[in-house]
């Protein structure tokens, strides 16, 4: 069984670009046996003197669409017209896709780096699956994650008013290109992460770069699209992926009832848990009987975001009384340290009974990291459709406070450790209540799931690449 797995970012990048999509497919590409697995990226790679796109090899079983007109990121060409149709780009990879195939499936773990309209290639191979996974929600927000102005949840596109003052700063597309043609260049020159050349000239060369370009939007210099392009773009995506797509595979139960209610055609909807290696850190761990509480053991893992939940914990642990903080050992371990949360972790240190920072981490660190921890916390404000970080702890059998967006609360199933979102007293009291003994480890381990292993969830796609319908998504989160 041969099939084509799409991602804006090659899962060897050296760079490791491709955000959680990158590991994942990483993982899929060890994990599944019985098929020929093959990838394709497109959105990163062009020619300094543009050319028209074209797919070229990686390596064996690596391809790339070099000059795509469609940048990736979504941010790098935000809602440009291009994302919805580039013919140029469009039939040079329906020209891959007859060359290589044929192909049993083709499953898009994004859209990001091609066009929307690749997806009408099926009308010309009718017999090829074609799976999308919503890892998040770039079809009907350009944004890709329903977050206005890096500061506030958001619903939707509505009549597009509100998107066109989305991003703080609007891409200089041409900029980009030029920067992206840059690193080609260097990448076939040999010039890579890890390399004296790359770390101490071109890598700090692209972040000077970076900060002028978004300087250059912030004055002014590109234009955001209308506002009637952002709901033609919505209802152009979800057309294309009613009319094209076999099977839409949702992380979390919560992704589907969004995507539902951006217009996907429920039969099309399916919730699949994504497999991770560090499932198997489940049968390796055991609940804890009781929390410790002298002091309380926290987490969190991920990155220093406002969306994320990190600026919101900060405040949450600043304002709670003395009595509660005092009881509380902290762990952080998250990239994106800034001067003003050193400064805010520093002051808010002699309050709590412990504070441990780690600057990011990798997997061979988690045992480390969360050793003696309670709980996790994983306070987002948006719709985080299923973070990595929540499944990375669950599987170690600690027990998880969630805000109520996303699909971090479904491992749990435990309403008792759920707050609403930007809820400071709601954590506060979620909180207070494992200190004085009336949350219990059991309270959540009664109705949780357990974590996906990665053959596991190998083995349901390969029945989906078949054409066995997927189970349907269950109706409710469950409370």
């Amino acid at each position: 069984m041969k099939v084509l797995f799409y991602n804006w970012a090659d899962p060897m990048d050296p760079r490791r670009r491709g955000g959680g999509i990158g590991v994942y497919q990483r993982n899929l590409a060890s994990a599944m046996t019985g098929v020929d697995a093959q990838f394709l990226s497109s959105g990163l790679v062009h020619d300094l003197v543009p050319g028209p796109p074209r797919v070229t090899t990686l390596a064996d079983g690596q391809y790339t669409v070099v000059n795509s007109g469609v940048l990736a990121p979504s941010h790098a060409d935000f809602a440009g017209a291009s994302q919805i149709s580039h013919p140029a780009t469009k039939a040079a990879i329906c020209r891959f896709l007859r060359d290589t195939g044929p192909w049993q499936a083709i499953h898009f773990n994004t859209l990001e780096g091609v066009p929307a309209d690749i997806l009408s290639l099926k009308e010309k191979m009718p017999a090829t699956r074609f799976i999308l996974s919503l890892h998040n929600y770039y079809p009907f927000c350009p944004q890709v994650n329903f977050w206005h102005r890096e500061i506030e949840a958001c619903s939707g596109p509505g009549d597009g008013a509100r998107c066109t003052s989305c991003l703080p700063s609007q891409p200089d597309a041409r900029a980009i290109r030029t920067a992206y043609a840059l690193e080609s260049l260097a990448a076939r020159c040999c010039i890579q992460p890890g390399t004296l050349l790359f770390d101490r000239g071109l890598r700090p060369a692209l972040s000077r770069g970076w900060r002028l370009l978004r300087g250059r939007a912030q004055a002014g210099a590109t234009a955001p699209p209308l506002a009637d392009h952002f709901t033609h773009r919505h209802a152009r995506f979800v057309d294309l992926i009613n009319r094209y797509c076999d099977t839409v595979l949702c992380v979390s139960r919560r992704v589907s009832l969004i995507a539902e209610a951006q217009g996907i055609d429920p039969e099309r909807l399916s919730v699949l848990r994504i497999g991770t290696p560090e499932a198997d850190a489940w049968a390796q761990t055991t609940p804890k009987p009781a929390f410790a509480t002298s002091p309380l053991r926290l987490a969190y893992l991920g990155y220093m975001r406002r969306d994320k939940g990190f600026v919101f914990l900060l405040d949450t642990l600043e304002n709670m009384p003395d009595a509660l903080a005092h009881r509380l050992d902290v762990v952080i371990a998250a990239r994106g340290l800034t001067s003003e949360y050193a400064a805010r972790l520093n002051r808010l240190r002699p309050r709590l009974a412990g504070l441990t920072l780690f600057d990011g981490y990798d997997h061979a660190q988690l045992d480390q990291i969360l050793r003696g921890v309670d709980a996790g916390i994983v306070p987002v404000l948006w719709e985080d459709n299923l973070p990595q970080v929540a499944i990375e702890m669950h599987a170690r059998h600690i027990p998880l406070i969630t805000a109520d967006k996303g699909g971090a609360r479904e491992l749990g199933n435990a309403p008792e450790f759920v707050f609403r979102a930007g809820d400071a007293a709601g954590l506060t009291r979620i909180i207070r209540a494992i200190l004085n003994g009336h949350l219990t480890p059991a309270r959540y381990w009664r109705r949780a799931e357990a974590p996906v292993r990665m053959a596991e969830h190998a083995r349901a796609l390969s029945e989906i690449y078949r054409g066995t319908p997927p189970s349907r998504m269950r109706r409710t989160v469950g409370f």
